[in-house]
Parts: C-alpha cells; structure tokens; sequence
C-alpha cells in the first residue's frame, strides 16, 4: 500500500488485550526517597559545634579569587559532594512513624532484618523489613517492658535502653526506667525478668540487684549469657541472662567527689569488643564526672584505671563508646563537651571539642563509633546528623535529618551499612545509599507497594452491630461525630487497636478467628436435616413437655393396661365440725 505508515498503525495499535495491571518502578520509588539537602555545614553550625575560623578564612580567601577560580571551586564542590554521597549513606531515606513520643533508643539485630525503637510514650515497637512494603510502614508489635500481668492497672515507664544479644539475636537486653532490666526474645515475649534489690541495705555488695533506676546496658562481646546494666544506685552489675534472681558480680564505683558520701549514679557504660585485637575492658561514666574503666573478664574489686575529673561535675554524661578495636573510647558530656580517649593512657584526653548537649532534657542522648571506626557519629540539638573525625573530632558531614527538633540517638549498622536516626519528634530517618546499602530501607523502597482493599476506605463497609454505613455518621455543630459508632471508639480506647498501636475503624465490623477445628461452618438446614433431635436446642423444655399434657391423659402409652383395674384412691375426709383434741401437755419433772 502505498502511503501507509507503519510506525504509526503501530502506535495506534495496543500492544496488548485485556486489563492492563500497572506495575511498579522501583526506581522511581528510590528516587522519590532521594534527599535533597545532604550538606548544611553553615557558618553559624560550625561556630556552634565548636569549630576553628581556619575554614572560614579558607573559604573567604576562595571567595575572593577570580572567575575561573569560583568555576572550579564549585566544580571541586560538586565532586566533593558526590564524596560524601558515595563515601556516607546519606544519599537516601526512609522514615518511620510508629511512636507517638520521642524515639530514645534504637536496636537492629545481627542480620538486619529485624527493628526494635524505644520511646518515652514507654512502648518499644517491633518493626520487620521483610514484611514492609513503601506503602505499609508500620510496626507490627508493640510492648509495654515495665507491664507485669500481675495487676491490670499498671505503670508506665520510658524505655532508656535497647539491644540485640550480638553473638545470640534471640534475645533483647531491655531497661525501662525502673530498677528491673529484662530479657525479652526477637518477638516480644519476655525471656528473664532480673531481681529488684532491697532498699534497706546501705552496702550495695550485698543486695541481689538494683535498687534504684537502671540508666544504661552493654552486651558482653565474648560470652552471650553476660550483660552489664549501670544504675543511679552506684553500682555496675553483671548478670547472667538465664539466672534472674541474683547478679553474678557487681560493681560499686566509690566516688572522690566531695559530698557525694561516696556514692553517684552511673549514667552510661560500655563494653569493648576484643575481635580486632584490642583489649577487653568495661568502661562506664559518673555523674560526679568521672570516667572509670575495669578489665572486662574481671575481676571487678579495683578499677584498672580512672579519671576524676573527665568531665563537669554535676552533668550528665549521656554517652559513651568503644571503638573496634578496643583502644579508643568517646564521650558525649552534659557540659557541652566532646572527649576523645585512649585506653593506654587513660589520664587525659586525646582531643575535645565543644558540643551542644542535648542530655538536660533526653539522658539517653549517645554517641557511636562507625562499625569500621573511620568516624564518629552523633546528633545534636538542632536535629542535624554529626558525622566527625576519630583523630581530630571535627566534622566530616553535618546534615539535617529532622530540623528545628533534637536527634537523640543513632545507629550505624555493619551488616547493612545504613544510619539510624532517632527524633524527638518521634519519627526514624533510615539513611541508605542504594548503591552502597544492603536490605534493610533498600529492600523496603524496592518492593511494589501493598494495593489497597476496598475494605481499608470505611465509606464502602457497614457496621451491622450498629446498623448504619460508614458515610451515614452525622458531624454535629462542635465538629465531633454524634452517631453510636464515633463514640464507640471513645467508649472503647483499648478495644480494636492495630499491630502499631493505633484504633481501628470503629464502623467496620469484627471478623471472627478462624481456627483449624471451625474452617468449615454448616448450615441451619443441614443441622436440621442430619442431626436427630437438632430443634431441641432453640425449645422451651417446659414448655416442650406441656405440649403432649393432653395427649398423655387421652391416650396413655405405659398405664393403659391398668386404665380399668387400676384401683380408686380413697383420701380421709376431714369434717371443720369435728371436735378438735387438746394438745397433751407436757410432763412437768
């Protein structure tokens, strides 16, 4: 044919027949999760965090230079952003919302597969990457550490600390803010519950555990049964995780400061990690401002080296921890201050920067070294990610995760190479780089989201309890709900709640378990044709049993052979004439 086109006729022409299903670019989905502004390292952020003018002076000097000097500048710029792109996994977010309070402590397993956040609205949420899509991220457990079954009415504590057993992730170290630390395994149920220790005895050598509240903990990095937990009590307890009613050894750090009688609450405690060669030591913090480091295998009657005076006392030193290999230990204080020490010359510090303190109000404020211990990350009180320097403690990268609001704790996972982030806006930032990260955010942003049932929007469902639909709820004039199923949720505050703590819609009705034994439900009419005697169930006995009165007298089964000889039963007649006895009376003795 001539003049036929045929790129058109194929462009005209579908492709396909039938219902087309749109499919998910995963792509797209990463690159929706792409952060903007990775660098904000302003002038005034570094006068704040304690940075020299040398770089201000370095940068005023650039500016001064000509044209093709600023070309190149921004160019060296750019490659020097790209760096930090490939060199940190900052590239890429991912944020949970799953608390409704600050997020204090962050923990992920061994694999990475598994999530578990602390907050002071005093849940812990469980969070499974496995089973989390880019359009259902949610937790799908929530416990409260400080509950017992005991009682209904129950307490509610912050939870100041979380971790995964390094060597056996079955089990959960968990301390709320009580005396009482617990083991819990990877699905919320609690594995060990440690002794709360007697008040009453002025030496703590003899009680049996805390006896105030427990503030931090540390895995032992050479034997999983062992866990170290430091209290406001003035004492540093190691515990056997299978053996609840007594601690193994304990520790009481005996302050010099003046005043304090001898005693002071330990505030964070670190367990060094022997694989790299190092040492293995247990170092933990006091709030007289000491610095207080033991040999980790024990034994525990004498420090193997102190320092009075690490820190300001009177300020809480919220973190501290060991590098990978053992020789280097960081400290974040309340004084706005932070130390870079060595473990072989534990007298003075190595280096000290200025840093806001974010501890006043969130005590469980860390600082940690990266898995490799190439760097060194914290947050701050502007809510911007540090990420420093282990020789000289000045920043590499300071970016904004959550601005205008306090970042309290971070995580950089090995396995996963991703940084966790926890806010006091209750939201978790996962930073990836989908080049460098492995599963985790990675493997959540590349799966097609969840699609959406028709029975997730509640105008399509009817409440047959209720009998109405979802649109017929009635807003009245102060904008609250007046029908019988907007109240039922206030009603009902704990009834009906998600795996992520939040209510359900009232509206929808409830679906019964489904069990092995019930699968299969037969009808009324099955049961009333198989099964004997089956209406009985619905009668009235009596009233069944009085429906055949009649029929018994007129037609008796059993005594009709006795209806003719069946002898008249004769009653005495009693007359009211009749002259009544009197009552014989009693023999007087």
């Amino acid at each position: 044919m001539d003049g036929f086109d045929e790129e058109a006729f194929k462009k005209f022409f579908p492709s396909g027949f039938g219902k087309q299903e749109k499919q998910a670019s995963v792509t797209a989905q990463i690159d929706r999760s792409k952060r903007t502004n990775i660098e904000s390292q302003t002038e005034d952020n570094r006068e704040h965090d304690g940075i020299e003018k040398e770089q201000k002076e370095i940068e005023t000097g650039l500016n001064e230079a000509g044209d093709s000097d600023k070309d190149s500048e921004e160019d060296d710029d750019d490659d020097d952003d790209d760096d930090d792109e490939d060199e940190f996994p900052v590239s890429h977010e991912l944020v949970l919302k799953t608390h409704e309070r600050a997020v204090t402590t962050l923990a992920l397993d061994s694999s990475g597969g598994r999530l578990v956040s602390g907050s002071t609205d005093c849940t812990i949420k469980f969070h499974d990457f496995a089973s989390m899509t880019p359009s259902t991220l949610r937790a799908f457990k929530s416990v409260d550490p400080s509950a017992k079954k005991q009682s209904a009415a129950q307490e509610t504590h912050p939870v100041h600390y979380v971790a995964f057993n390094p060597i056996s992730p079955s089990q959960m170290l968990v301390i709320p803010a009580t005396p009482q630390p617990k083991i819990f395994d990877r699905d919320g149920n609690v594995l060990t519950e440690f002794v709360k220790g007697d008040m009453y005895l002025r030496d703590m050598h003899n009680t049996k555990g805390h006896v105030s509240e427990v503030t931090s903990g540390a895995w032992s990095p050479t034997d999983y049964n062992l866990c170290a937990t430091a209290g406001t009590d003035s004492t540093v307890r190691i515990w056997d995780v299978n053996v609840g009613r007594n601690q193994k050894d304990v520790i009481v750090h005996k302050s010099k400061a003046a005043g304090s009688a001898g005693r002071t609450k330990v505030t964070a405690v670190a367990w060094a990690s022997p694989k790299q060669g190092g040492p293995n030591v247990l170092v933990a913090t006091g709030l007289d401002g000491s610095l207080v480091m033991w040999n980790g295998s024990g034994p525990y009657t004498r420090p193997a080296a102190e320092v009075r005076d690490a820190h300001t006392r009177t300020t809480w030193t919220s973190g501290v921890d060991i590098s990978a290999d053992g020789r280097l230990v960081v400290t974040r204080g309340g004084d706005d201050t932070i130390k870079l020490w060595d473990t072989r010359k534990f007298k003075l510090p190595i280096t000290t920067v200025t840093h806001q303190s974010t501890a006043n109000h969130y005590p469980t404020s860390n600082i940690k070294f990266s898995p490799t211990g190439t760097n060194i990350i914290t947050g701050s009180e502007t809510g911007h990610l540090h990420i420093l320097n282990p020789a000289t403690l000045k920043p590499e990268l300071v970016t904004p995760v959550t601005p205008g609001s306090a970042l309290i704790t971070v995580q950089w996972h090995e396995k996963l190479n991703q940084i966790l982030t926890g806010s006091a806006n209750s939201e978790i930032h996962m930073l990836y780089n989908p080049t460098i990260s492995t599963k985790g955010a990675a493997l959540v942003m590349s799966k097609a989201p969840k699609r959406r049932h028709v029975d997730d929007d509640p105008n399509f469902t009817t409440d047959i309890s209720q009998g109405f639909s979802g649109d017929s709820v009635v807003i009245g004039s102060n904008g609250m709900p007046q029908s019988a199923a907007a109240s039922w949720s206030a009603r009902h505050p704990t009834v009906g709640l998600t795996v992520s703590g939040r209510s359900r819609d009232p509206r929808r009705p409830h679906l019964p378990t489904q069990t092995p034994f019930a699968k299969s439900q037969p009808d009324e009419k099955h049961i009333r044709e198989s099964i004997p005697l089956s209406s009985m169930r619905d009668e009235d006995p009596r009233a069944a049993l009085l429906k055949y009165a009649d029929k018994a007298q007129k037609d008796p089964i059993f005594t009709k052979a006795w209806a003719k000889t069946q002898p008249k039963t004769i009653y005495a007649d009693i007359s009211d004439e009749e002259e009544e006895r009197p009552d014989k009376k009693k023999a007087k003795r």
